[in-house]
């Protein structure tokens, strides 16, 4: 594999941006059509985007870097590793049931609550499980990246997601949820059953290269019988590591030949390791997790997290707002960010650093490696998020949805389709990607009758289109953790997105004439 791939394919994907706002005029739409002319992106700008990428987005790219720095510390604790080595033992026989109720719940977890950024928090976590069961980065990138995308395709309560749908087209939030459902199910099952032909087929593969060679070697026979003892016993004992190292099962494998460490902590021997502190730890930050994402007002109309918040900031001791002051600006459950989960990993990361006596300087040394090994997907997010600045500083996409939409005289879910793969291709946020058509989506479509269908073709467009577009954020994130080329991931991906098109479009006609 190219070194860099993912860095040089996002940066194709910049300049033909840039390409574009000199092709198409500029439009935006506030509360009708504004046509800007042309606003061409210059040399400069392509230096300055970054940094305002930098200065709107940068806490994403931090958060990506304190979870790697996270994982760091974690490398420095045994009990990490013991916990992990005991957790693929208890999977041994079961890995194929294991590796689907992980895609299974990464696909709820955003569906539900919208954790498509959150989950990144255990990401290393599940990639490190899915290559010490033996599968290769592939699986992995399958399992993480494939399940979120269907989540999000199937997006239920998960209000972070799609929550600016209905408040751009009025509709309920709650508007065909039987059909989202559905496609969240049968999305699942495509997902699953190609991972599983690709490590058949994978497997199946590697079997055949062994075969090959060691025929190969079989065939190969000594230039002289003369040889002494010495030398060939040492040229059999090198033919049979070679050997063991074709026929072995590698759990980082790939062309990169990269060390296992990369990905998984160090194997730990001799003293016994505790791991019951660090599965609570851990368990507790999932909990919070999900019960910070749920939006519990927004989709359920809960609001019993936000009094209690109030609550508890406002509480007095003698007139001071003692927790008020300690704890300073605090979110309720239902309303968190992705600062939040920086806070929250920082100070767990410091009690386990507690619990295992991990040394000051050490913590930070292994916190300070983790982010270095972050640093790539943490660019590719300030590279993504520079691309959105491009098409919202010079927005020319307007101008291709009209034409599209324009094709047709009233409401057609086809061209809709194609102009919501559109504007997800062309801004990373499902906010942003929403809120660039569906306003003027409405000023020309004005049967209310039409926007829950519309609402469903949208979300599925997003999930779709992120599972292959060069400018999805936890795609080219993975690839580029993973060090997996993106031309790779096509070529396996492609049968997938394909069953997964002919899907949407039947539940899309059968939707249309209902």
């Amino acid at each position: 594999m190219k070194k860099h791939n993912t860095f040089k394919v996002v940066l194709i994907v910049l300049l033909v941006m840039m390409l574009l706002t000199w092709i198409f005029p500029a439009a935006y739409f506030s509360g009708s059509y504004i046509d800007e002319g042309r606003v061409q992106m210059g040399l400069f700008d392509l230096f300055e985007y970054p940094l305002t990428s930098i200065s709107y987005f940068g806490y994403l790219a931090a958060f990506v870097l304190v979870v790697g720095g996270f994982y760091g510390v974690l490398s420095k604790i045994g009990a990490y590793r013991t916990m992990l080595d005991k957790l693929v033992a208890k999977f041994k026989g079961k890995e194929v049931v294991v590796l689907s109720i992980m895609m299974v719940l990464i696909a709820l977890l955003t569906s539900i609550c919208g954790l498509q950024i959150g989950l990144v928090i255990f990401y290393p976590m599940i990639v490190s499980l899915i290559l010490l069961m033996g599968y290769d980065k592939i699986v992995a990138a399958l399992a993480v990246v494939g399940s979120t995308m269907i989540g999000m395709l199937g997006t239920t309560f998960g209000y972070n997601n799609t929550g600016i749908i209905p408040s751009i087209l009025g509709n309920e939030f709650t508007d065909n949820m039987l059909v989202k459902c559905i496609l969240l199910f049968l999305g699942m099952v495509l997902l699953i059953l190609n991972t599983i032909l690709y490590i058949r087929k994978t497997k199946v593969n590697n079997k055949d290269k062994n075969v090959k060679k060691v025929t190969a070697k079989e065939e190969k026979k000594p230039a002289k019988a003369t040889k002494s003892s010495k030398t060939t016993k040492a040229k059999s004992s090198k033919d049979t590591k070679a050997a063991t190292k074709e026929e072995q099962v590698v759990v980082v494998t790939g062309e990169e030949n990269e060390e296992e460490d990369s990905y998984v902590p160090a194997a730990v021997s001799g003293e016994k390791h505790v791991v019951w502190p660090l599965a609570v730890i851990l368990s507790i930050i999932f909990v919070i997790l999900v019960l910070a994402f749920i939006s519990w007002s927004g989709a359920f109309g809960i609001t019993a997290f936000d009094e209690a918040t109030t609550a508890v900031t406002g509480f007095e001791v003698f007139g001071f707002t003692l927790f008020g002051k300690l704890l300073g600006t605090v979110n309720a459950f239902g309303s968190w960010s992705v600062m939040d989960l920086i806070v929250l990993l920082m100070v767990f990361m410091l009690i386990l650093a507690l619990i295992y006596k991990v040394k000051f300087n050490d913590l930070i040394d292994s916190f300070v490696k983790g982010a270095k090994r972050a640093l790539g997907p943490a660019v590719i997010v300030v590279l993504l998020y520079t691309i959105l600045v491009v098409t919202t500083y010079h927005p020319f996409q307007l101008v291709i949805y009209k034409a599209i939409l324009g094709i047709t005289d009233g409401f057609n879910v086809f061209t809709t389709f194609i102009v919501g793969i559109l504007s997800a291709f062309f801004n990373v946020d499902p906010a942003y990607a929403f809120q660039s058509s569906l306003p003027y989506l409405a000023s020309i479509f004005t049967n209310a009758d039409n926007y829950p269908l519309v609402a469903v073709v949208y979300q599925a467009a997003y999930g779709l289109t992120m599972l292959v577009a060069p400018t999805s954020l936890v795609l080219m994130g993975m690839l580029s953790y993973l060090k997996v080329s993106y031309g790779k991931w096509f070529k396996t991906i492609w049968k997938l997105l394909l069953e997964l098109l002919v899907l949407l479009l039947i539940v899309f006609i059968i939707l249309t004439v209902i």
